[in-house]
């Protein structure tokens, strides 16, 4: 024997079959969903800043290391940043990741030798252009 359960009219039936969502519902799950997104970005801007910061370590350390086998081999410094590409110690001089340009390096001059005070003097030390703090607080243009 089969079941049938009873019909009603609408207009007589106390129980409505609701469909769709509420108007809180919607704005408790759009509430959710903003609150997620905001940690993710946040996240994702420091992951970010810290894989930038550790390029820009491996590049000073890399331009830093061609610097000290251009004296080595020469016994002076290179005059410019380009001296290390043409010459072959670099295959191109890598871009600072703060400025996101290999023309923004901050170059500093070695003093003046006392033996030879007409030579040109020599970049010795590089650091980065930019004017932005590190995680640990230290401008990058000190690293």
């Amino acid at each position: 024997m089969r079941f049938f359960p009873p019909t009603c009219p609408r207009e007589n039936c106390s129980r409505h079959i609701q469909r769709g969502f509420t108007l809180m519902e919607l704005l408790v799950v759009m509430t959710i969903i903003a609150l997620l997104s905001t940690v993710g970005i946040v996240g994702y801007r420091h992951s970010t800043k810290l894989s930038k910061e550790s390029v820009l370590k491996e590049n000073l350390f890399q331009i830093r290391h061609a610097l000290e086998q251009y004296h080595a081999d020469r016994s002076r410094y290179p005059s410019s940043l380009s001296d290390l590409r043409t010459k072959g110690y670099v295959r191109e001089i890598p871009k600072d990741p703060m400025t996101n340009s290999s023309e923004t390096w901050r170059t500093i001059l070695e003093g003046a030798d006392p033996d030879a005070p007409d030579a040109e003097p020599g970049i010795f030390d590089v650091r980065s252009g930019s004017q932005d703090i590190s995680e640990d607080q230290v401008p990058y243009s000190d690293w």
